[in-house]
Parts: C-alpha cells; structure tokens; sequence
C-alpha cells in the first residue's frame, strides 16, 4: 500500500539513531517516514535481509509490526526478528555480522527511561553491525526533509511470540531466540568453565539488570549456564516503562546495586546493565570501578580470557575518556586511538583491524566481537579475570594503579539545560580557548586548549565540534561538550580529569581529588554562573 506523506521536522539521528519522546513517535506518519527515509537513503530494501529487535520498552512491539509492514512491501527478502520483538543491542550486531545481512533496525532508546510519557529511539546499523555511519545518517535525514511516499502492506500482525517462520506476502520472517547466537559467542570468548568454578566456590554476585532487556540474557548466561545462584540477576523482567526506573547503569541510578554493594554483607562482585545491554557498571565490595579504569584494566589483562589471548591489536577511546588506557597501550607497545563521542567512530578501526577493544566514559566497552559497545561481554570480562587471578575487585584496581597511575576521572551532568543556555556556556569557553596556552588557573598551566576535530585514520573523513578541551602541563584535563542522547533541551556535560602516581597519591576521594579540577572549570566555563545551577544534575 502506497501512503501519501509529507516532511517532519527534526528527524535527524544523534550519537546513535533518532531518539524522540514516545508519543512523538506515536504520532501520525512519524515512524513511518522514518523507516521509509533509512529504505530509501540506503538503495531500498528489495531483496534485502535485516534484524529486527529493540529493548522491550513501551512502543517497542507494535513499531515491531510497522516495520515488518514498511519493510515488506518495500521488497524485503527476509526479516530476522528477537522473539517478542526482543534484541539486546550487541545480540542484534552480532546476529546482523552472524548471519551477512544488510544491517539492522534497532528499536532503543539506550539508557533513557521507557513508557508513554518517555523516550522511544530507532537507529539503523549497517552490514558491519555497527551504528550507520555519519554519511548514512546524513543521507537519511536529508531524505526525511523530502519525503512524500511510504510503502506499508495491508497486513494483520506477525505472531513474534512463536519461534519459527512465517510470512507478509513474499516477505519472510525468522523469529528467533534472542539470547541463544548471543550466549554462543560468549562461551567463545571466556572461559565458562573456569567462572563455573569460581560460583562453585562461593563467589558470590549481584547482576542489576534494570528491569530492561540484558535480564533474560543474564539469566541465561550467569545462572542456568555459569551456575551463579537463583536470584543473582535482579529486575530481571524486562517491562515497557522499566519497572519506573532510570535504567542508565551509574552510581546515581544502579543506587540499589550500590546500597548492597557498600554493605555489611556485600557480595564479592556487582555488575548492572542498561535499557538496551549494551553499557555497564562494575562494582566491587565498596569500591566503585570508573569506566574509564574498567576499560584499562580490562586491556591490562586480555590475555586472560581464551578469546584474547593472542594479544590485542590496538585500543580505542573516545575523547572525553581518560586517558587511563593509553597508559596501558603505552606500556604493551600497541596503538592507542581517541575518537569523538559515538560507537560509530570505532567501527573503521574495528573493521581495519587496528583496534581489539573500545570504550567510552558513558558506561560503554566492547570489542571487534561486535560493533556495539556491550554490557553483558564487559560483566564476563572481569568475571573471567577474577576468576583467573583469584582477587577481589579492589585488589585489582589497586595493583593496577600501582602499575600504571592513577587517573582520577568523574562526568558532571547538567540535564536539561535551555538549548541558549547550555550554548552560552559552550560559545563563552570556546571564545577563550586561544588565549589559554601558557595562562594559570587553580595552580595549573594549561599547555593546550581546543575543539577537539577527528580525522578518521581509515577513510579520511573528518568530524569537527566534538567537544572543548583545556589539557594543562601536568596531563590534568577539562572536557566540556553537549550530549547527543537527550530528549528535552540540552544536557552540557563536564569531564574532570587528573593523573597522579605515586604511594600517597592513589586512594584519595576522587571529588576531593578533582576539587582544583572543579574549581578550574568554574572559573574557565563558568557553568554554575551561566546556568544558575548550584550543581550537577548526576555526577558519575
């Protein structure tokens, strides 16, 4: 069936897809001119195979069938499809790259809160499994500002809660479990017996999985397969508005996780994960694992998990990161690369073979398994380190910030910010950014300030405005830069990092060990004064 349409306004995809309030989406033509404008910015959908799936959340199942309509009658081949319309985010990269199809829709808006009165996101993944690239998403916005057909069939709704085949018209549809390819590709990359035998012992664990979609993954994995104990994986039903909370996996929001974990009668090890499964927080027995140092220490022993044990490649982060895992790349003679903001911009280096493991400062690691960052692969990770060097968490880190430094490291948020305002803040830092070189502040001399600009080492392509740093003499840093995951207004987020090594040095509070890092950009960007906050919205 033919519909006619027109333009709407503001269907441009962030970081990672378009992400809009529920009801937006909801509203008339909306999905569909989207969906349409990804068939018809891509070459069309004839003859094409994708995955379908999403993080369960409010919309989720009936933008499912929209899509399985739109994708049908514009000529789709096959359609591969999570049972219940289910698809963690780095299940549906790995099923995208496992089964050489030509890419992926995800139905997710990440680690923003579901229901009718939140937020509801879709976002297109290529053949490499990984987030479309800058020039895809262009091409898809600039034909969703000149639309005027989509292409849905005259259907009734596909059964997805029955494993097996089924048909639109010439269309076929594969629904498949969702966890079952994923846990696979886990078995081959740890070593599952080993972590068997750690819960044999008595480790014991609490999995946070947010009410959100890594649940019934987690389940699988860490208890009908690893052994861990009946109700280790907690909130583990994934429902359409997240049970009400905010399923972003940080201090502020895993507060749960984080009362039990600083406990009398902690368990040796806490891990959450986000809407969508692929971020995570790791959390040991009153010690709090930064991302950034999650990401290092994972790189620092690789050579653990059976499915690194050749070594890595390269590392990547992205820009706002510490610079933690430079550290370790460094000291192990590979290469270390920094990005902007976004998953995508990993995907060349992956891809190229430059880079084994990513991440970045929002609660996101992964590694060339897939091209998404990955919860659920990060909580094995360590599980298998554990296991392997018979530590506790805080021992670990400790050892490694013996071996390596320390670089105390936290995000400020500012959520929700007037769009004016927060670009006050950015234009009034930006203009200052010449003269800085060589200037004090806080005790400190900046030795460089700039808007930090990437030119992709692959195909060349360049990306400017990804944020503004201000890089003093002793490797200290102050990121400022606006988030591209919001849904209302502006969130203007501040990085704070400092690097000491050193006895003495390495277990300080780190807010107390960022407070002239603090005052600095204070003085520099002038957040608190701009904005008449008193203080961040989260700090992580």
């Amino acid at each position: 069936m033919r519909v006619t349409t027109s333009p709407i306004e503001g269907q441009k995809p962030g970081t990672s897809g378009l992400r809009k309030k529920t009801k937006v989406f909801m509203s008339k033509g909306y999905l569909e001119n989207f969906i349409q404008s990804i068939f018809d910015a891509t070459g069309g959908a004839e003859g094409k195979t994708y995955v379908l799936g999403g993080d369960g959340r409010y919309f989720n199942a009936e933008a499912a069938q929209i899509i399985l309509k739109m994708a049908a009658a514009n000529g789709a081949r096959r359609m591969i499809v999570g049972r219940g319309a289910l698809l963690s985010t780095p299940a549906a990269s790995h099923l995208i790259r496992l089964n050489g199809t030509d890419g992926g829709i995800i139905l997710s808006a990440s680690h923003n809160p579901g229901g009718p009165e939140a937020d509801f996101g879709v976002k297109f993944n290529g053949r490499n499994g990984g987030p479309a690239a800058e020039m895809v998403t262009d091409a898809i916005f600039a034909r969703s500002g000149e639309i005027d057909t989509y292409f849905i069939a005259d259907e009734p709704d596909v059964d997805l809660s029955k494993i097996g085949t089924q048909q639109i018209g010439s269309m076929e549809i594969s629904v498949i479990d969702p966890v079952e390819d994923y846990a696979a590709l886990m078995e081959s990359l740890f070593d599952f017996p080993k972590i068997r035998a750690l819960f044999a012992s008595g480790f014991r664990m609490r999995f946070d999985a947010m009410c959100a979609v890594t649940g019934p993954y987690a389940k699988d994995i860490l208890e009908a397969r690893l052994g861990a104990a009946p109700g280790t994986v907690v909130h583990a039903e994934p429902l359409p508005d997240f049970g009400g909370m905010h399923p972003d996996p940080n201090p502020t929001w895993a507060h749960e996780l984080m009362d039990e974990m600083s406990g009398p009668n902690a368990p040796d090890f806490g891990a959450a994960s986000d809407g969508d499964g692929d971020r995570n927080m790791v959390v040991g027995p009153g010690i709090y694992v930064s991302p950034s140092d999650s990401l290092a220490v994972l790189a620092a022993n690789a050579q653990l998990a059976p499915g690194y044990k050749s070594g890595l490649k390269g590392v990547a982060r992205s820009m706002p990161t510490s610079c933690a895992v430079d550290r370790v790349a460094e000291a192990f003679g590979i290469g270390a690369h920094e990005t902007p903001t976004g998953w995508k911009f990993f995907g060349n280096l992956l891809d190229a073979g430059r880079v084994t493991l990513c991440g970045e400062e929002s609660f996101g690691s992964g590694s060339d398994h897939v091209r998404e960052k990955d919860g659920l692969w990060a909580v094995l990770f360590w599980l298998n380190i554990l296991a392997e060097r018979n530590e506790s968490v805080e021992e670990i880190l400790t050892a490694h910030w013996h071996e390596f430094g320390r670089n105390y490291y936290s995000r400020h948020d500012f959520e929700a910010l007037p769009v004016e305002v927060a670009n006050k803040v950015m234009d009034g830092l930006r203009a200052r950014l010449a003269g800085l070189p060589g200037t004090g502040v806080e005790g400190l001399v900046v030795k460089s300030a700039d808007d930090f600009a990437y030119e992709d080492p692959v195909d060349g392509s360049t990306s400017h405005g990804q944020g503004l740093r201000v890089v003093f003499e002793d490797g200290s840093r102050i990121v400022i830069r606006l988030s591209g995951t919001g849904t209302e207004g502006a969130t203007l987020r501040l990085y704070l990092e400092r690097y000491t090594t050193g006895p003495g040095g390495l277990d300080l509070e780190v807010q107390a060990a960022l407070a002239p890092m603090i005052r600095a950009a204070e003085e520099l960007a002038g957040i608190r004064g701009v904005t008449g906050r008193d203080g961040p919205d989260v700090v992580t």
